[in-house]
């Protein structure tokens, strides 16, 4: 599947979003260096060792290019997405834990991480080998990039 390519310029509001969520109890936040490694470990628990990689390496990133919904009733994490974790300008991982899917919460993950890429200077986000390539072009306008699959991932370790 083709590479997609968002313009972080023309976002949807972030607030709008992190409201909608907070509403039915999440938090979206950066998580900090004591929070490392339960992250890590849902990220492994949920989506495996590609991931969990990708995740480790965003908290080495200043600033940390991660960012996790937190159901705060329940002191748990809910879903995570990721920045500059397979290489530089680059969108993803990111997962929502199936339970809480449908609310939301996984565009306050996606928003969160692009507005925060043309924060630190980026002015395009890459969405490397997407899913959801109908939700990517709807949520954030993304295009597919021509000529891109298999891309960065052509010689990565399975």
């Amino acid at each position: 599947m083709a590479d997609m390519l968002v313009k972080l310029y023309k976002l949807l509001d972030l607030n709008t979003s992190l409201q909608q969520v907070r509403q039915n109890g999440i938090l979206i936040k950066r998580p900090i260096g004591p929070e490392k490694y339960f992250v890590v470990e849902w990220v492994r628990s949920r989506f495996g060792n590609h991931w969990v990689s990708e995740v480790d390496i965003s908290f080495s990133n200043r600033p940390v290019s991660t960012f996790i919904a937190l159901d705060e009733k329940e002191n748990k994490i809910v879903g995570f997405a990721s920045y500059d974790a397979t290489v530089r300008g680059f969108f993803g991982p990111t997962g929502v834990d199936e339970d809480y899917r449908g609310k939301g919460i996984g565009t306050a993950l996606l928003l969160s991480c692009l507005h925060d890429m043309f924060n630190v200077g980026y002015a395009y986000a890459i969405i490397g080998d997407p899913g959801p390539v109908e939700y990517y072009k709807k949520t954030v306008d993304a295009v597919e990039i021509e000529d891109s699959y298999p891309g960065i991932y052509k010689n990565m370790l399975r």
